[in-house]
């Protein structure tokens, strides 16, 4: 259970290897930085079962390094428990959503707020696109993005 004043965020997307986990260890950092870590509980999940217990992928670990940042996570499935825990669920492009919103009316009582991360993106870049199939700078481009939103966010759930 989580402490008192405690906030939660789950961010997704399709298989978890890319850039849902670039943008938790993005946030992770933003709130280690302002010192707040204690206030927030923050994870990632796949709306596919694709991924489950996979290490990012390389081209987004070696991102994240580029920018002092390390992971260790490893893939996992959003589970009917997350919609009842987590305050926000983040995910990065319209095909999470709809998927997202399928799950959430299987489950009672959901207390998450899902949203778009970049519906928080000051430049109103509201897809986050996905860099599994693209190069180096693409992982760069969500790294960036979701520097972005994440900022506007915590400042917002802050």
């Amino acid at each position: 259970m989580a402490a008192e004043g405690t906030r939660s965020v789950l961010f997704v997307c399709l298989g978890n290897i890319c850039h849902s986990p670039i943008a938790e260890a993005v946030f992770r950092k933003l709130v280690a930085d302002q010192n707040i870590s204690d206030k927030w509980i923050t994870d990632s999940a796949a709306v596919s079962d694709w991924n489950v217990g996979r290490s990012p992928d390389a081209r987004a670990k070696n991102c994240l390094r580029n920018h002092d940042i390390n992971t260790a996570h490893k893939a996992r499935q959003i589970t009917k428990e997350d919609f009842l825990t987590f305050d926000y669920i983040l995910c990065m492009d319209d095909n999470n959503l709809r998927d997202l919103n399928r799950k959430v009316n299987q489950v009672k009582n959901s207390k998450a707020k899902i949203e778009l991360l970049g519906s928080y993106d000051p430049q109103k870049q509201l897809i986050i696109e996905d860099p599994y199939y693209g190069n180096d700078s693409d992982f760069e481009t969500v790294y960036e993005q979701c520097m972005r939103c994440c900022k506007a966010f915590l400042e917002k759930a802050h």
